[in-house]
């Protein structure tokens, strides 16, 4: 009998430990991901940075405008006026939910102009992202200007 429950703890362990695991790689894919994308905009490469995002994301942006996928993304990149700038978001935190395919993100980001390393807008974000295509991409993202 100690043999039987010793070995169900052990195979509950190792499940435990293999689902932690299978997690923590989930994890830094969306990293990984988050990286890239930040590293798009950095360089202003719209085209790139739509690769990141599903073609029905909904983004709410600092100002609390509502955009309904990329095409509208890209219109609303396009048609903005004044100093060029950039965003990066930054991740607090990350969960995976591997049944569903979905994945929690929420951070904080900040808006550079182009020529600076001075931050000149910022708050917190939250993302949801979906590997529901075999890639996990962003689903949603909603962004609230803070006072810095």
């Amino acid at each position: 009998m100690k043999k039987l429950l010793f070995t169900l703890v052990l195979s509950f362990s190792m499940l435990a430990t293999a689902k932690l695991y299978a997690q923590e790689v989930e994890i830094i894919k969306i990293r990984a991901q988050r990286a890239a994308s930040n590293e798009a905009l950095r360089n202003f490469d719209e085209d790139l940075n739509s690769t990141f995002l599903t073609d029905d994301i909904l983004i709410t942006t600092g100002a609390g405008i509502l955009l309904s996928g990329k095409a509208e993304l890209m219109a609303y990149v396009k048609n903005t006026s004044g100093r060029r700038m950039f965003w990066v978001r930054t991740p607090d935190e990350i969960l995976v939910n591997s049944l569903s395919q979905l994945a929690w993100e929420k951070g904080t980001w900040e808006g550079f102009y182009e020529d600076s390393t001075d931050s000149i807008v910022g708050g917190n974000y939250a993302a949801q992202w979906t590997k529901a295509s075999g890639v996990w991409l962003m689903k949603s993202q909603l962004f609230v200007t803070l006072p810095n």
